[in-house]
């Protein structure tokens, strides 16, 4: 079964809306899934398991939210994560964008770093879109 980006993204917008009782104008792929669209650690949940329900695949949570990586006293210093940390995450997260936060890689901001768009790109990868 082939899949287009735009089905990955209408799937992931529908997900998004009933698991976050938002609007479908408010899920646009640069909005961010904590700041702009208010999600939450438990919403995370809920999201996963409609996103696995809707594309019938499985979602590992430490493939979508690192919290192993972030947690690690090996990977994070003075609530940053460290060069071998932000490698770590490349690698764990090939589909997020994670530029803005190498910048300034302060672990309370990592909850605003994925957006929609990354959501998207993870899907494709387990989808072949």
């Amino acid at each position: 079964m082939s899949i287009s980006k735009e089905e990955v993204f209408e799937k992931v917008q529908t997900a998004l809306e009933d698991a976050l009782g938002v609007d479908d104008d408010e899920v646009t792929p640069e909005a961010t899934m904590v700041g702009d669209l208010g999600a939450e650690s438990i919403d995370f949940l809920d999201i996963v398991f409609r996103l696995e329900k809707a594309f019938g695949i499985e979602i590992p949570r430490a493939e979508l939210f690192p919290e192993d990586i972030l947690t690690n006293t090996e990977y994070v210093q003075d609530g940053k994560v460290n060069a071998e940390g932000l490698e770590v995450l490349k690698a764990r997260m090939p589909f997020a964008d994670l530029t803005k936060f190498e910048s300034n890689p302060v672990i309370q901001d990592f909850g605003n770093l994925l957006t929609v768009s990354d959501l998207c790109r993870y899907i494709e990868s387990k989808v072949g879109a």
